[in-house]
């Protein structure tokens, strides 16, 4: 149940080492640019793992002070988890076992669970593709809107927890210009900004092309004509990424954060680890805190 991130070692992941566990398989949040629904089998049946727990007391035993990142394939606060606490109860094993945790959630239920992470060394990554709610009832349309996701940074942060933003993914024309959105973590004390851009598969072409049919068809050829296949996806022309990963990255740096690229084989933009791990404590400096 818990692997090895990264197991096929791709040449466009600059992650440090660390293990990877998602409680849940599949998402309720629908996203319309999600890539897991390409090679998860009913993906938008959110369930949780058969047997999680017990499987995960005998794995977390033989670990000794991993990072271990909670999730990259399903978000680890799908809707049911406000009922079921599936994820928390998993934090509970990792944290007796002295595990380094690393969060990447759309959910501010995570701020539920500031008092264990605020125990152990911990960061979460909260992702926001953009600032305005009504276009992220397009793209994420069951995901808690961005403005309880910014109002969670600033209680985790409160909380002593640090926390990195993922703007991913960018999709031109539409989330390309993130000033509103980077001013606002900056006043919330976000130290991080990971950012990547749109990658095309087949079924997420879909349902943007059904979503948004007059920005499918402004892109089609920056992506189908002049692209770069890389793997499963296509990407955006590499100039053109780096144009705009560069401008996202300017604007962080500008307002004191550090930035790193997502999968984009750009990582001389990258001034941190590209996943924000540089922000977790050292054992010794995690400690309780509370949420005003």
């Amino acid at each position: 149940m818990i692997s090895r991130f990264d197991p096929w070692r791709s040449g466009l992941c600059t992650c440090p080492p660390k293990l990877t566990f998602n409680p849940y398989t599949g998402c309720d949040h629908q996203c319309i640019y999600c890539y897991a629904t390409s090679y998860i089998q009913n993906f938008g049946d959110c369930r949780p793992k058969k047997e999680a727990l017990a499987t995960l007391r005998r794995e977390a035993i033989k670990l000794s002070g991993e990072t271990v990142s909670i999730s990259n394939s399903s978000d680890p606060y799908p809707h049911v988890e406000a009922s079921v606490g599936l994820t928390r109860r998993c934090l509970e094993i990792l944290a007796e076992n002295n595990c380094r945790i690393q969060i990447i959630t759309k959910s501010n239920l995570v701020t539920r669970d500031y008092d264990l992470l605020s125990k152990i060394p911990s960061t979460v990554a909260l992702t926001i593709t953009t600032i305005d709610d009504n276009l992220a009832k397009v793209l994420e349309p069951y995901a808690p809107p961005p403005s309880q996701r910014v109002r969670a940074a600033q209680d985790l942060t409160k909380a002593g927890i640090p926390v990195s933003v993922r703007i991913d993914p960018i999709i031109p024309t539409i989330n390309d210009q993130p000033h509103k959105l980077i001013a606002e973590l900056a006043s919330v004390g976000v130290k991080h900004i990971t950012a990547s851009t749109y990658k095309a598969k087949v079924d997420n072409w879909m349902r943007l092309t059904k979503a948004l049919p007059q920005v499918a068809e402004r892109l089609k050829p920056l992506y189908f004509q002049q692209g770069e296949r890389i793997g499963g996806s296509i990407l955006l022309p590499k100039e053109f990424r780096y144009k705009l990963l560069k401008s996202v990255r300017d604007l962080a740096l500008s307002s004191g954060m550090r930035f790193g690229v997502c999968r984009e084989g750009l990582s001389g933009l990258n001034t941190a680890p590209c996943d924000g791990s540089w922000l977790m404590p050292k054992a010794k400096e995690a400690k309780q805190c509370q949420i005003a």
